[in-house]
């Protein structure tokens, strides 16, 4: 009989920690993977709330988001968000919902539009309701500051929440190539939060990555580009709202945003996650220009002409390495290099694992293509015509850069 009531006291204990809320700010989409991200959270559910008709799903909320019949109140995207609040209070996720988007726009966030989309908080308990209206007045003080209008969130007792279909549950880690809505004010409870530094323009070119928190493209785009990224124009990231200086065209409120910049003026931008293959084909157009003889090697298997002016430069070289002109990627090194004659850089060899072999039936030869490994751009042909038998890449001399080895 101890044994029994320990269990259930134990049982209770643990139910007693467990609350649940929820909230609406905007595309559920985003929303879910804010909240699911944070410790203490058991779960964030996708779903429908706030509404008077039964069994909600998105095509009926989608077709009352504009305009309902008489008697009807259409259901906002929502996130049931369950928490064991010994590890985070109520009233910390509350101010997060509020931070995470602009909740003065009424029936929209961004340019998501429509009453489905409007901001909302619906509690299961008297404390969740206190603390919500209560942190509600001190951050309309904050954002009547900045010169935002009333905020339009509903506050009310949560009465049935639905489950979204299953494709929108974590939606985000379902559709790879997306990016992470942002829609926050960038107004913050406490003011030292929002002391950052700023950066301003470096002049010249460079790239700037617009990023946020929790965002899962921009973790991945910072694993698969900027992570190993060597290339000479410079790659720095940054919130959106550190940005001091720039004459930016782009709204930022997606991450990844990467923003191409020329003397402090973007020249143009990508929204959402991009691969190694499209990132340098971007910087390929940024940096060589879509018109160069460099361009044309890189991304249109172009050749360089014989003795280029290029050639005539690198031929005369001192000791080092030749690196991809858009990654910085060392390719080739000069201990491997000979003189062939052809016109072309030559070399018995490629840095180890640092190109891909593939095979070219164009113009009715058979050869084999060399392809930058990491940026993907195309480098030249190898040939089995060296000294000694030995093989032959044939190289050309736009796409690459020289490093002396001093420099390394």
């Amino acid at each position: 009989m101890k044994m029994i009531l320990l269990i259930a006291s134990l049982l209770i204990s643990l139910q007693a920690k467990q609350e649940t809320i929820v909230f609406s700010a905007g595309c559920f989409w985003g929303v879910e993977k804010h909240f699911e991200h944070i410790p203490g959270v058991i779960s964030a559910k996708s779903g429908y709330a706030g509404g008077n008709y039964e069994n909600p799903n998105y095509k009926t909320v989608l077709k009352y988001r504009y305009k309902t019949p008489k008697g009807i109140k259409n259901y906002t995207e929502s996130v049931e968000v369950v928490f064991d609040d010994s590890k985070i209070s109520a009233d910390k996720l509350i101010r997060d919902f509020w931070e995470l988007h602009d909740p003065t726009e009424g029936n929209r966030q961004g340019n998501d539009v429509g009453n489905n989309y409007r901001s909302a908080i619906f509690y299961t308990n008297s404390t969740q309701e206190k603390i919500a209206l209560k942190t509600k007045k001190e951050y309309q003080r904050l954002l009547s500051q900045k010169g935002y209008g009333k905020i339009t969130t509903e506050i009310k007792p949560l009465v049935k929440f639905y489950d979204a279909e299953d494709y929108h549950q974590n939606y985000l880690q379902k559709n790879p190539n997306g990016y992470c809505p942002n829609h926050a004010t960038g107004v913050k409870f406490k003011e030292k939060i929002q002391e950052h530094t700023f950066i301003m323009p470096l002049g010249g070119k460079e790239i700037i990555v617009i990023d946020a928190p929790d965002c899962p493209y921009c973790e991945r785009f910072k694993k698969d580009v900027t992570s190993s990224y060597k290339g000479e124009t410079p790659l720095r990231t940054a919130r959106g709202d550190a940005l001091k200086g720039f004459d930016i065209k782009t709204k930022l409120d997606a991450t990844p945003t990467i923003l191409f910049i020329d003397n402090g003026k973007e020249v143009f931008s990508h929204r959402g996650y991009m691969d190694s293959k499209d990132f340098y084909k971007a910087l390929g157009y940024f940096k060589l220009g879509e018109n160069s003889e460099a361009y044309k090697v890189a991304f249109d298997k172009g050749t360089d002409g014989r003795f280029c002016k290029q050639y005539d430069i690198f031929k005369h070289t001192g000791d080092g390495v030749f690196v991809d002109k858009l990654s910085g990627d060392i390719l080739f090194d000069t201990r491997d290099r000979f003189n062939s004659g052809s016109g072309w850089l030559s070399f018995f060899k490629a840095v180890d694992g640092s190109v891909i072999e593939k095979e070219d039936n164009s113009y009715g030869m058979h050869r084999m293509e060399i392809i930058a490994k990491k940026s993907g751009i195309h480098l030249g042909h190898v040939f089995n015509d060296a000294p000694g038998g030995r093989q032959r890449f044939c190289i050309n001399a736009t796409v690459l850069d020289f490093i002396p080895r001093d420099k390394l």
